[in-house]
């Protein structure tokens, strides 16, 4: 099959924090397609969430078309939601959710934890088997259900798309990444960043070169190639907080997922960037 021109796109991936800094940025990888490959534009640092509020607002300068790879998580475990009889639609739940405070939102999860047993404390979406990724009611190491608190609702505000769970500006469509997805692809389980200056190690900088080098071959399973300049590719070798190889990583799922949409509509078949039917209360991690 010939790979669709989804050319005109703007391609974004976001390795996202609840508590951005200066020390510690929401990192925005910038990219394009061209035949088979995403070439890196340039990756734009956030200090403050007030500041990617702004930039998810007008992403561009011009009015083109966005696809988003977010790592952060879009939903709430059904299983979650149900247990405290919470509204079962995804815009009502995630109001109510943005309505509470951490604290009180900790409580609730804890609760719900505690009355568990061992073994199955936390309640999992359903993408998370496949994704393998953290339930995204975890408060702690990573504290993913923070990110959501802190995520969606700005990308609400400035009225992206979520496919398949909310219509907003059709400019501007975000989905839900996952690094890690990608990247177990390629090193299976080895660590490949560390917040800890003390372990970003050798091991991980030589994890780093390896999903940078396997992207170049195009030697993944959503077959695009990644293109980097020479001083791009010591950036994110350098970087082992992996965060700005997070965004990238991101932004090709993006990639992969416009073009899964673009071969979609060509062929007539329903398009939704590759997500499969999934839970609307809980979202989908693209490349599922």
């Amino acid at each position: 099959m010939v790979a669709p021109d989804i050319s005109q796109i703007c391609l974004l991936g976001c390795d996202f924090s609840s508590s951005p800094s200066k020390r510690k940025p929401i990192v925005v990888a910038f990219g394009a397609y061209q035949r088979g490959s995403v070439t890196l534009e340039r990756l734009v640092f956030h200090p403050t969430l007030p500041s990617f509020l702004e930039f998810l607002k007008t992403p561009t300068l011009n009015p083109v078309p966005c696809v988003g790879g977010f790592d952060l998580p879009f939903g709430l475990p059904r299983a979650w939601v149900e247990s405290m009889n919470w509204p079962q639609s995804w815009p009502e739940c995630m109001d109510l959710y943005a309505s509470h405070s951490r604290e009180e939102l900790r409580q609730f999860f804890k609760a719900f934890c505690d009355s568990r047993p061992a073994g199955a404390k936390f309640a999992h979406r359903a993408t998370d088997v496949p994704a393998g990724s953290s339930p995204s009611m975890k408060w702690v190491n990573p504290p993913v259900a923070w990110m959501m608190h802190a995520g969606v609702p700005l990308l609400r505000e400035a009225q992206w798309s979520f496919p398949g769970m909310q219509l907003g500006n059709s400019l501007r469509v975000a989905l839900e990444a996952y690094p890690g997805l990608l990247a177990r692809e390629i090193v299976g389980h080895r660590s490949y960043k560390s917040d800890d200056k003390a372990k970003q190690t050798t091991d991980r900088w030589l994890a780093r070169k390896d999903i940078l080098h396997a992207l170049d071959m195009a030697q993944t399973k959503l077959g695009l190639r990644l293109k980097l300049t020479a001083a791009q590719h010591d950036t994110l070798l350098a970087d082992g907080s992996g965060d700005c190889l997070d965004a990238v990583l991101c932004m090709v799922q993006a990639a992969w997922a416009s073009m899964q949409h673009a071969q979609d509509k060509a062929s007539g078949r329903k398009a939704n960037y590759g997500l499969p039917d999934f839970d609307a209360l809980e979202g989908w991690i693209v490349s599922a």
